[in-house]
């Protein structure tokens, strides 16, 4: 029998309950996020160790550059495929979902085999150990760009935990692949092995998810999505083509290993830079279902994650400058020396880029498209004037430095973007969000 102070107590009860569910919810999606991130960043550290311990500074060197063309690349099939989606088809219902997901791998899948095709073209004209590397990546790209476009479907439908198993396996699959590289003793073989073991989880995304990519739904998604897809397109492709510019800069003006010593340097950040790509899996998604549920919450939750993401950066770049020299060179070998000159100026720089993820969280969130894509087009203008200027006047230091103050001022800039447009939201709040 329930008594009446039972029933008075029920319903305000319900409200604690629903919130506390909630958070876990919350928890549970960040912790995957984080457990796939680790996973899919101490891989990606993993390799670059492998390699580098491997190969030398030079031909390292020369890995980085096909490394930051992949990042290129990867961020053209985000902008056009998975970043629309995320925004919009997260926590929406299934048939909803797997509809989206269909396409919007196949636009991935479009993208890797187009640009994969041009680096196979391009790669045989640049001749020394660069040429075969680019041709190699050619030829693994789409399945580089499938396994990543699973990821974030997973991280859209609130299911992490397939995401972290996803990279898992391309983990393990890596280990004889990179053995087989190792003996070939080749920059391509390295290449070869890190995109053939990204394939093999390709494929077991699609037995996972139980979709197949529609290549021929590209062109609807593209017309679907144009709106976001083509801005995030621009400034996804700013970032990473200005690390693209200062990678080829610094190798022009200081040389190649300099490439090498500052990709050093942001492995050992390795374990922080998981964390937080980690939380930039799951960032967009989590804020668009706080500004669905509690628009007046965007703002505070963007500064605590960009705050809290600054000061991990800041505390982790304090314990690498405690870290005794016979185990650097441990890690990194040879590039251990060049690489711990560049550990301050490296660890503000991501700092500075920890907080502003923050406020590019909400404004993705937000559809402010054409806020973010200035912010970005700034923050990438900043970033190849500061490391190319840096480096003709102090070297590969000096690249560093120009990079951090670039990075912090970028920083300030999507700040001020966020809240005029959340003001904006405030004064006109216009749902952006489709489900169809």
């Amino acid at each position: 029998m329930t008594t009446e102070g039972d029933k008075t107590t029920a319903p305000a009860d319900r409200p604690k309950d629903a919130r506390r569910t909630a958070k876990r919810a919350f928890v549970g999606r960040l912790s995957w996020g984080l457990a796939d991130q680790a996973a899919s960043s101490m891989t990606n550290f993993a390799v670059g160790i492998y390699v580098a311990r491997s190969l030398g500074v030079t031909a390292f060197g020369v890995f980085s550059l096909a490394w930051v063309t992949y990042g290129v690349v990867l961020n053209v099939s985000r902008g056009l495929a998975t970043d629309p989606l995320v925004v919009r088809f997260s926590g929406v219902s299934d048939a909803s979902w797997r509809g989206a997901v269909a396409r919007s791998s196949g636009t991935a899948l479009g993208v890797g085999a187009a640009l994969g095709a041009a680096c196979l073209v391009v790669g045989p004209t640049l001749g020394g150990s660069v040429g075969p590397a680019f041709a190699c990546l050619g030829v693994v790209l789409p399945g580089l760009l499938l396994q990543d476009a699973w990821r974030f479907s997973f991280f859209a439908a609130g299911t992490g935990r397939k995401a972290f198993v996803n990279d898992l396996v391309w983990g393990i699959a890596l280990v004889p692949a990179m053995v087989v590289a190792a003996r070939v003793g080749s920059v391509a073989a390295f290449v070869l092995a890190w995109g053939a073991s990204a394939a093999v989880a390709a494929a077991y995304g699609c037995l996972q998810c139980g979709i197949r990519p529609r290549m021929t739904g590209a062109r609807g998604w593209l017309r679907e999505q144009r709106d976001l897809g083509y801005r995030y397109l621009v400034e996804n492709v700013s970032l990473s083509g200005a690390s693209q510019l200062r990678a080829y800069g610094l190798g022009a003006i200081v040389g190649v290993g300099a490439v090498g010593a500052v990709r050093g340097a942001e492995l050992l950040l390795g374990p922080f830079l998981a964390v937080l790509m980690g939380l930039s899996l799951v960032t967009v998604p989590e804020a668009a279902r706080v500004l669905r549920q509690a628009p007046h919450r965007l703002g505070p939750f963007c500064l605590l994650l960009g705050g809290g993401q600054a000061a991990a950066a800041l505390l982790w770049g304090g314990a690498l400058l405690l870290m005794p020299d016979r185990l650097g060179e441990l890690v990194l070998g040879g590039v251990w020396h060049s690489a711990a000159a560049l550990v301050v100026p490296v660890t503000i720089g991501v700092a500075g880029a920890g907080l502003g993820t923050g406020a590019a969280a909400g404004l993705r969130a937000l559809g402010a498209a054409r806020r973010s894509l200035r912010c970005q087009l700034f923050a990438s203008a900043c970033y190849v004037g500061g490391g190319l200027g840096g480096a003709a006047v102090a070297g590969t230091v000096g690249s560093a430095w120009g990079v951090a103050a670039a990075t912090v001022s970028g920083s300030a800039v999507w700040w001020l973007q966020l809240r005029s447009a959340l003001r904006e939201h405030h004064q006109n709040p216009i749902p952006e969000v489709r489900t169809s």
